[in-house]
């Protein structure tokens, strides 16, 4: 009997080994019949350079939140008011040393679809930028939320291109994916306390 009840599961086993072989090749095909656009760049993420901070190595309280932006790791780091809430997402950072401004500011203004104006400096490198672009557009630089800095020029905001989300891709603003600025604006407010290291 144990005989017979070993050779309906050997059957039953392979049985099911015998179709999902058929199965298989049909996958194993799709796989390799992928051929990449030559065109496509391989984006190069900064994942080693990751680090984890305490908000207490940076803030003496979380009175009003608090953000840190370390233009090392390319991350920005978000700590509620009462400790709870701990956010961390990637971001893109400035360009260029000339462009970063390091130390304390804070938020001074929330933006529900920003309109974006170019900076004189901006314009200046490049006049051939339009004169604005209004919020809602898929093609604003501030994406779907900005936070302005008490510095002047200075946000965090959304970005137009999720290709520039961990690389040295702005003018001195920090850029966030439309979705992780949506939840940080939900998060802040007016006096959120901001560091830069």
């Amino acid at each position: 009997m144990s005989k017979t009840s070993f050779s309906r599961r050997a059957l039953l086993g392979s049985g099911a080994m015998a179709l999902g072989s058929l199965a298989m090749p049909a996958v194993l095909r799709a796989q390799t019949d992928f051929e990449p656009e030559s065109n496509v760049r391989t984006t190069r993420r900064n994942v080693m350079g990751f680090r984890n901070h305490k908000w207490q190595d940076h803030f003496s309280t979380l009175r009003s939140g608090a953000i840190l932006c370390d233009t090392y790791s390319r991350a920005l780091h978000f700590w509620s008011e009462d400790g709870q809430t701990n956010l961390s997402y990637p971001c893109s950072v400035p360009m260029t040393e000339e462009f970063t401004r390091r130390g304390m500011t804070e938020i001074t203004l929330l933006r529900y679809q920003p309109t974006w104006i170019p900076t004189p400096n901006m314009r200046q490198r490049d006049p051939s930028l339009p004169e604005r672009v209004e919020g809602g557009d898929p093609t604003n630089p501030l994406g779907t939320r900005a936070m302005n800095l008490s510095w002047q020029y200075y946000r965090i905001h959304g970005i137009d291109n999720p290709a520039k989300i961990g690389r040295r891709a702005s003018n001195g603003c920090f850029g966030l994916m439309n979705p992780h600025v949506e939840r940080l604006y939900e998060l802040v407010k007016v006096g959120t306390q901001v560091r830069v290291i």
